[in-house]
């Protein structure tokens, strides 16, 4: 083979080498380009997850909007309010109540110079 065509030949392969250097690992290459739609796919992810908040608020806002109902119902659940007439009974479970701590014996608590007082 002639010299300038090796010299062509050598040339092509840099020049490719290159190219492929800048495809996949250089600025906009396909490293960045996967981060890129790696951080679109979580950002739609919360997207949706804050759609169906907004609906579910959106709902909740036409209901309380449209009938005294959900407002009582919420006065009922949220404020402990009742009906005139009516009796409120709060029903505590016995293996949800925690023990009372025990009392702490007291104990002389040293001031700044290490003595007792």
């Amino acid at each position: 083979m002639p010299a300038p065509i090796r010299v062509l030949v050598v040339l092509a392969v840099v020049l490719l080498a290159a190219l492929q250097y800048k495809f996949w690992l250089g600025n906009g290459g396909q490293q960045e380009v996967a981060a890129l739609q790696a951080q679109v796919e979580a950002q739609q992810a919360e997207n949706r997850q804050l759609q169906a908040r907004n609906d579910a608020l959106a709902a909740e806002v036409a209901d309380l909007k449209a009938g005294g109902e959900a407002v009582e119902e919420r006065a009922r659940s949220e404020l402990g309010m009742v009906k005139p007439g009516e009796t409120f009974y709060r029903v505590i479970d016995g293996a949800q109540v925690p023990a009372a701590p025990a009392p702490a014996a007291a104990e002389p608590v040293a001031n700044g110079d290490g003595a007792t007082p």
